[in-house]
């Protein structure tokens, strides 16, 4: 997959911009705040129907002004394609393939496979068990419909059980509804969790390996209640309190992927270059799971990759990007050295744009 053009106009704080990319690798050189990961962000929301960073759809939009409209042309397999999204102040989102409004947003998703690496990566560490079923369930998403059917089926009866305990229902047979439903979609999504992470283990240790030089044993381990019970008796086992609490305890909403450093968590003894290592390296493998899965080359953002690495770490990761195995890469940095390096290294492919306050200056490849 390839993006080949971008008009926007009126996101965040790019007020215009239509820009054309090259096929390999597309680099933004700014300095913070210039509008270098809003680019990134415009090209995201083109694959998920939603920003990177999970802010409501109107917070988007450039100050003081009441719509934003995004525009990406793309090259699938030699297939011309367009998308639109256009968000107008308190109407509904609009989202169009080759002019034709999609009746579902999650119809959408996996048509434009896309593996973004950001500083907000760090949350899949150090935050809460949401940001880590969040990260598979995106990867899986992407290439498997069924999976996410019975993600968004799950959720629904997660969402009216939760209203009968906030309520204080005690009918029995409404729960028993619900439960059922369930149970029925927990074991769809807990089985192709499982399956994903048991086949995604071994490609992200060996990109950690590449990255760190090989001195560090890194491990993930998938936990879920459903590894040892079906989910409907532990729904009926914990009703009443359930009841008390006002939600519900078990379920594959409760999942988490613990990320593991010689054994032990990496969010208490990782350094922040290890950390930093640790979730290029998941992302990288994301990309080459979700390459293997599908006729389509993902499309790669990194946005600040270098940040907090030593300059070992730096020259593993420039020469595994660099490789014939990535697709179109989007790139942003504040240092024009590391950008050179890697241009350097795949020829004539690339554009560089110098980015000052959401204006887009393309740089001829004489400049230095």
């Amino acid at each position: 997959m390839i993006l080949t053009d971008l008009s926007i106009v009126n996101f965040k704080n790019i007020a215009c911009a239509d820009l054309s990319f090259s096929p390999k690798v597309n680099c933004f050189l700014g300095d913070n705040g210039m509008g270098k990961s809003n680019l990134l962000d415009a090209i995201y929301y083109l694959s998920f129907c939603k920003s990177y960073y999970n802010v409501i759809d109107s917070q988007n939009i450039r100050h003081d002004e009441e719509f934003f409209i995004l525009q990406g042309k793309y090259d699938r397999n030699g297939i011309p394609e367009e998308m639109y999204c256009g968000i107008k102040r308190r109407t509904k989102k609009s989202f169009k393939r080759n002019k034709k409004e999609y009746d579902r947003l999650s119809d959408h998703i996996g048509f434009i496979p896309l593996v973004m690496v950001a500083p907000a990566d760090s949350e899949l560490i150090h935050g809460g068990s949401e940001e880590r079923r969040k990260f598979i369930d995106l990867v899986i998403s992407q290439f498997d419909k069924t999976y996410l059917d019975a993600l968004i089926r799950y959720n629904k009866a997660l969402d009216q059980r939760n209203a009968l305990l906030k309520n204080e229902i005690s009918d029995p047979a409404l729960y028993e509804l619900w439960e059922e439903q369930m149970a029925l979609s927990a074991r769809t999504v807990y089985r192709c969790r499982k399956q994903f992470i048991e086949t995604f283990t071994p490609v992200f240790n060996l990109f950690y390996e590449k990255i760190s030089g090989g001195n560090e044993a890194v491990s993930l381990a998938y936990r879920s209640h459903l590894d040892e019970h079906d989910l409907l008796p532990l729904l009926a086992e914990t009703r009443q309190r359930d009841l008390i609490i006002g939600y519900t305890t078990k379920g594959v909403h409760r999942d988490d992927l613990e990320m593991l450093l010689d054994g032990f968590p990496m969010k208490r003894i990782g350094s922040q270059g290890q950390c930093k290592t640790y979730l290029i390296a998941l992302k990288l493998a994301q990309y080459d799971f979700l390459a293997q899965q599908g006729d389509n080359a993902p499309i790669l953002l990194l946005d600040d990759l270098f940040d907090k690495l030593d300059a070992k770490r730096v020259a593993n990761i420039i020469r595994l990007v660099s490789s014939e195995r990535f697709g179109q890469i989007f790139i942003t940095d504040t240092n024009r050295k590391n950008l050179d390096e890697i241009v350097g290294s795949i020829g004539e492919q690339y554009r560089i744009f110098a980015v000052e306050q959401g204006i887009f200056h393309p740089i001829d490849h004489t400049e230095a």
